[in-house]
Protein backbone atom coordinates (compact mmCIF):
# COMPACT_ATOMS: atom_id res chain seq x y z
CA UNK A 1 0.00 0.00 0.00
CA UNK A 2 1.76 3.18 -1.21
CA UNK A 3 1.69 6.17 1.35
CA UNK A 4 -0.17 9.64 0.87
CA UNK A 5 2.73 12.74 0.19
CA UNK A 6 1.68 14.16 3.76
CA UNK A 7 2.08 10.73 5.16
CA UNK A 8 5.29 9.73 3.98
CA UNK A 9 6.38 13.26 4.78
CA UNK A 10 5.84 12.64 8.22
CA UNK A 11 7.28 9.50 8.63
CA UNK A 12 10.61 10.48 7.02
CA UNK A 13 10.93 13.89 9.39
CA UNK A 14 10.29 11.50 12.23
CA UNK A 15 12.67 9.20 11.28
CA UNK A 16 15.28 12.24 10.46
CA UNK A 17 14.47 13.62 13.83
CA UNK A 18 15.94 10.25 15.32
CA UNK A 19 18.86 10.23 13.47
CA UNK A 20 20.51 13.18 16.03
CA UNK A 21 19.99 11.01 19.00
CA UNK A 22 20.66 7.75 17.27
CA UNK A 23 24.23 9.04 16.47
CA UNK A 24 24.01 10.46 20.06
CA UNK A 25 23.51 7.86 22.01
CA UNK A 26 25.12 5.04 20.09
CA UNK A 27 26.88 2.54 22.33
CA UNK A 28 25.72 4.42 25.66
CA UNK A 29 23.57 2.66 28.29
CA UNK A 30 20.30 3.00 28.90
CA UNK A 31 18.32 2.06 32.10
CA UNK A 32 14.96 1.15 32.19
CA UNK A 33 12.73 0.73 35.18
CA UNK A 34 9.45 -1.17 33.62
CA UNK A 35 6.54 -1.23 35.47
CA UNK A 36 2.72 -0.39 35.90
CA UNK A 37 0.48 -0.77 33.27
CA UNK A 38 3.20 -1.22 30.57
CA UNK A 39 3.51 -4.82 31.99
CA UNK A 40 0.28 -5.82 32.31
CA UNK A 41 -1.81 -4.56 29.16
CA UNK A 42 -0.61 -7.17 26.40
CA UNK A 43 -0.43 -4.12 23.46
CA UNK A 44 1.86 -2.41 26.01
CA UNK A 45 3.70 -5.30 26.43
CA UNK A 46 4.17 -5.76 22.72
CA UNK A 47 5.17 -2.12 22.59
CA UNK A 48 7.80 -2.02 25.24
CA UNK A 49 9.69 -5.16 23.48
CA UNK A 50 9.92 -3.71 20.24
CA UNK A 51 11.16 -0.14 21.60
CA UNK A 52 13.92 -1.83 23.84
CA UNK A 53 14.85 -3.94 20.76
CA UNK A 54 14.91 -1.22 18.33
CA UNK A 55 17.20 0.81 20.96
CA UNK A 56 19.56 -2.12 20.75
CA UNK A 57 19.55 -2.60 17.14
CA UNK A 58 20.47 0.84 16.60
CA UNK A 59 23.44 0.54 18.77
CA UNK A 60 22.58 1.63 22.42
CA UNK A 61 22.85 -0.64 25.39
CA UNK A 62 19.52 -0.66 27.48
CA UNK A 63 18.85 -2.64 30.80
CA UNK A 64 16.03 -3.44 32.21
CA UNK A 65 14.67 -3.37 35.67
CA UNK A 66 11.02 -4.64 36.10
CA UNK A 67 8.88 -5.20 39.69
CA UNK A 68 6.25 -7.05 39.64
CA UNK A 69 3.55 -5.09 42.54
CA UNK A 70 0.47 -6.19 40.84
CA UNK A 71 1.20 -9.70 40.16
CA UNK A 72 2.55 -9.96 43.92
CA UNK A 73 -0.43 -8.26 45.24
CA UNK A 74 -2.78 -10.84 43.15
CA UNK A 75 -0.83 -14.09 44.37
CA UNK A 76 -0.72 -12.45 47.90
CA UNK A 77 -4.63 -12.41 47.83
CA UNK A 78 -4.91 -15.35 46.64
CA UNK A 79 -3.06 -16.84 49.43
CA UNK A 80 -5.32 -14.83 51.75
CA UNK A 81 -2.64 -12.27 52.73
CA UNK A 82 -3.24 -8.15 52.51
CA UNK A 83 0.27 -6.76 51.01
CA UNK A 84 1.02 -3.96 53.52
CA UNK A 85 3.36 -0.82 52.27
CA UNK A 86 5.44 1.64 54.85
CA UNK A 87 6.87 4.87 52.97
CA UNK A 88 6.63 3.30 49.71
CA UNK A 89 8.53 0.11 50.82
CA UNK A 90 6.75 -3.86 50.76
CA UNK A 91 6.65 -5.06 54.46
CA UNK A 92 8.25 -8.36 53.34
CA UNK A 93 8.05 -11.43 55.94
CA UNK A 94 9.12 -14.61 55.18
CA UNK A 95 5.96 -16.02 53.34
CA UNK A 96 5.75 -12.90 51.66
CA UNK A 97 8.87 -13.12 50.29
CA UNK A 98 8.67 -16.62 48.89
CA UNK A 99 5.74 -15.04 46.93
CA UNK A 100 8.03 -12.34 45.76
CA UNK A 101 10.70 -14.63 44.73
CA UNK A 102 7.92 -16.77 42.93
CA UNK A 103 6.28 -13.91 41.10
CA UNK A 104 9.56 -12.05 40.22
CA UNK A 105 11.16 -15.18 38.44
CA UNK A 106 8.11 -15.78 35.78
CA UNK A 107 7.72 -11.89 35.71
CA UNK A 108 11.27 -12.19 34.40
CA UNK A 109 10.70 -15.26 32.15
CA UNK A 110 7.54 -13.21 30.08
CA UNK A 111 9.69 -10.25 29.81
CA UNK A 112 12.74 -12.14 28.31
CA UNK A 113 10.16 -14.11 26.30
CA UNK A 114 9.04 -11.44 25.17
CA UNK A 115 11.95 -9.26 23.90
CA UNK A 116 13.30 -12.13 22.35
CA UNK A 117 10.10 -12.91 20.25
CA UNK A 118 10.55 -9.45 18.77
CA UNK A 119 14.44 -10.32 18.14
CA UNK A 120 15.99 -9.34 20.89
CA UNK A 121 18.72 -11.14 23.06
CA UNK A 122 17.05 -11.09 26.26
CA UNK A 123 19.03 -12.58 29.32
CA UNK A 124 17.42 -13.06 32.70
CA UNK A 125 18.60 -12.09 36.35
CA UNK A 126 18.34 -11.53 39.80
CA UNK A 127 20.77 -10.00 41.94
CA UNK A 128 21.79 -13.58 43.53
CA UNK A 129 23.43 -14.32 39.89
CA UNK A 130 26.73 -13.94 40.85
CA UNK A 131 25.67 -12.01 44.11
CA UNK A 132 26.28 -9.15 41.54
CA UNK A 133 23.79 -7.11 43.93
CA UNK A 134 24.21 -7.06 47.73
CA UNK A 135 22.27 -5.82 50.13
CA UNK A 136 21.85 -5.65 53.99
CA UNK A 137 17.99 -5.51 55.99
CA UNK A 138 16.08 -2.03 55.56
CA UNK A 139 15.31 -0.19 58.90
CA UNK A 140 12.87 3.02 58.07
CA UNK A 141 12.58 5.68 60.94
CA UNK A 142 8.96 6.07 62.13
CA UNK A 143 7.47 9.02 60.90
CA UNK A 144 5.22 9.08 63.88
CA UNK A 145 8.05 8.38 66.60
CA UNK A 146 11.27 10.22 64.90
CA UNK A 147 14.43 8.50 66.00
CA UNK A 148 12.21 5.03 65.86
CA UNK A 149 13.60 2.40 63.89
CA UNK A 150 10.87 0.29 61.98
CA UNK A 151 12.06 -3.57 60.99
CA UNK A 152 10.21 -4.56 57.70
CA UNK A 153 10.84 -7.74 56.96
CA UNK A 154 13.46 -9.11 54.15
CA UNK A 155 13.76 -5.74 52.39
CA UNK A 156 16.99 -4.64 51.51
CA UNK A 157 19.04 -1.40 50.69
CA UNK A 158 21.77 -1.96 48.08
CA UNK A 159 25.39 -2.08 49.66
CA UNK A 160 26.88 -2.94 46.15
CA UNK A 161 26.15 -3.88 42.81
CA UNK A 162 29.21 -5.60 40.62
CA UNK A 163 28.87 -4.26 37.02
CA UNK A 164 31.00 -7.33 35.75
CA UNK A 165 28.05 -9.50 34.45
CA UNK A 166 25.72 -6.86 33.18
CA UNK A 167 28.77 -4.85 30.59
CA UNK A 168 29.42 -9.00 29.97
CA UNK A 169 26.19 -9.10 28.44
CA UNK A 170 26.13 -5.66 26.71
CA UNK A 171 29.37 -6.80 25.17
CA UNK A 172 27.62 -9.71 23.83
CA UNK A 173 24.93 -7.53 22.03
CA UNK A 174 22.71 -9.86 24.96
CA UNK A 175 19.86 -6.87 27.05
CA UNK A 176 20.06 -7.70 30.57
CA UNK A 177 16.32 -8.08 32.54
CA UNK A 178 16.79 -7.88 35.87
CA UNK A 179 15.21 -8.59 38.92
CA UNK A 180 15.08 -6.55 41.71
CA UNK A 181 16.26 -9.28 44.80
CA UNK A 182 19.44 -8.76 46.40
CA UNK A 183 21.91 -10.72 49.21
CA UNK A 184 22.83 -10.22 52.12
CA UNK A 185 26.08 -11.23 54.07
CA UNK A 186 24.47 -14.16 55.71
CA UNK A 187 23.28 -15.03 51.95
CA UNK A 188 19.20 -14.41 53.24
CA UNK A 189 17.53 -13.10 49.89
CA UNK A 190 16.47 -9.64 50.10
CA UNK A 191 13.17 -8.14 48.32
CA UNK A 192 14.47 -4.37 46.57
CA UNK A 193 12.61 -1.83 45.39
CA UNK A 194 12.87 -1.82 41.69
CA UNK A 195 13.33 1.70 41.38
CA UNK A 196 16.38 1.85 43.92
CA UNK A 197 18.01 -1.01 41.88
CA UNK A 198 17.31 0.73 38.48
CA UNK A 199 18.50 3.71 39.97
CA UNK A 200 21.88 2.35 41.74
CA UNK A 201 22.66 0.16 38.61
CA UNK A 202 22.57 3.59 36.51
CA UNK A 203 24.89 4.94 38.71
CA UNK A 204 27.28 1.98 38.96
CA UNK A 205 27.27 1.76 34.70
CA UNK A 206 27.54 5.18 34.48
CA UNK A 207 24.63 5.15 32.55
CA UNK A 208 23.53 7.86 29.93
CA UNK A 209 19.81 7.63 30.80
CA UNK A 210 17.75 6.51 33.80
CA UNK A 211 14.32 5.94 32.72
CA UNK A 212 10.92 5.43 35.04
CA UNK A 213 8.05 3.83 33.41
CA UNK A 214 4.95 5.09 35.79
CA UNK A 215 0.93 5.06 35.83
CA UNK A 216 1.01 8.68 35.58
CA UNK A 217 2.03 11.60 33.06
CA UNK A 218 5.36 12.14 34.96
CA UNK A 219 5.41 13.51 37.92
CA UNK A 220 2.34 16.11 38.84
CA UNK A 221 1.57 18.73 41.51
CA UNK A 222 -1.67 18.75 43.37
CA UNK A 223 -3.88 19.88 40.63
CA UNK A 224 -3.09 17.00 38.68
CA UNK A 225 -0.99 19.18 36.08
CA UNK A 226 2.51 17.58 35.02
CA UNK A 227 6.01 19.14 36.51
CA UNK A 228 8.08 18.92 33.23
CA UNK A 229 11.17 19.93 35.18
CA UNK A 230 12.02 19.44 39.04
CA UNK A 231 14.95 20.04 41.01
CA UNK A 232 16.08 18.58 44.38
CA UNK A 233 14.69 22.06 46.04
CA UNK A 234 11.34 21.45 44.28
CA UNK A 235 11.02 17.51 45.27
CA UNK A 236 11.71 18.42 48.88
CA UNK A 237 8.73 20.92 49.06
CA UNK A 238 6.84 18.55 47.12
CA UNK A 239 7.57 15.80 49.65
CA UNK A 240 6.55 18.42 52.52
CA UNK A 241 3.55 19.43 51.10
CA UNK A 242 2.33 15.77 50.93
CA UNK A 243 2.17 15.94 46.87
CA UNK A 244 4.94 13.02 47.07
CA UNK A 245 3.84 10.37 49.25
CA UNK A 246 3.69 6.38 49.09
CA UNK A 247 5.09 4.43 45.54
CA UNK A 248 6.70 8.12 44.01
CA UNK A 249 9.21 8.54 47.32
CA UNK A 250 11.09 5.73 46.26
CA UNK A 251 10.69 6.76 42.33
CA UNK A 252 11.70 10.05 42.82
CA UNK A 253 14.63 9.33 45.86
CA UNK A 254 16.40 7.02 43.11
CA UNK A 255 16.24 9.38 40.42
CA UNK A 256 17.51 12.24 42.34
CA UNK A 257 20.06 10.11 43.57
CA UNK A 258 21.14 8.91 40.18
CA UNK A 259 20.82 12.46 38.60
CA UNK A 260 23.51 13.66 41.53
CA UNK A 261 26.00 10.57 40.88
CA UNK A 262 26.52 11.64 37.29
CA UNK A 263 23.08 9.91 35.35
CA UNK A 264 23.05 12.63 32.31
CA UNK A 265 19.50 12.37 31.82
CA UNK A 266 16.89 11.03 34.25
CA UNK A 267 12.59 10.47 33.16
CA UNK A 268 9.59 10.00 34.98
CA UNK A 269 7.28 8.56 32.08
CA UNK A 270 3.90 7.76 31.49
CA UNK A 271 4.12 3.87 30.41
CA UNK A 272 0.60 3.73 30.01
CA UNK A 273 1.64 5.71 26.79
CA UNK A 274 2.48 3.60 23.50
CA UNK A 275 6.18 3.63 22.52
CA UNK A 276 6.77 6.32 25.38
CA UNK A 277 10.11 4.88 25.65
CA UNK A 278 11.04 5.89 21.89
CA UNK A 279 8.99 8.93 21.96
CA UNK A 280 11.61 9.76 25.05
CA UNK A 281 14.52 8.69 23.57
CA UNK A 282 14.59 9.46 19.87
CA UNK A 283 12.08 12.49 20.01
CA UNK A 284 12.98 16.57 20.23
CA UNK A 285 9.45 16.77 22.49
CA UNK A 286 9.91 13.69 24.87
CA UNK A 287 7.39 13.14 27.39
CA UNK A 288 7.39 13.16 31.84
CA UNK A 289 9.62 14.56 34.35
CA UNK A 290 12.58 15.26 33.70
CA UNK A 291 15.08 15.33 37.24
CA UNK A 292 17.46 18.01 37.46
CA UNK A 293 20.62 17.98 39.70
CA UNK A 294 20.35 21.05 40.70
Amino acid sequence: MSLTPSAADKKARTLSEAMPYIQRFFDKTIVVKYGGNAMTDPQLQDSFARDVVLLKLVGMNPVVVHGGGPQINELLKKVGKQGEFIQGMRVTDEETMDVVEMVLGKVNKDIVNLINKHGGKAVGLTGQDGAFIRAEKMLLESKDEPGKMLDIGQVGEITKIDPTIISFLDSGDFIPVVAPIGVAPDGETLNINADLVAGKLAEVLKAEKLVLLTNTPGVLDKDGNLLSGLTPKNIDDLVADGTLSGGMLPKISSALDAARSGVKSVHIIDGRVEHALLLEILTDEGVGTLIKSK
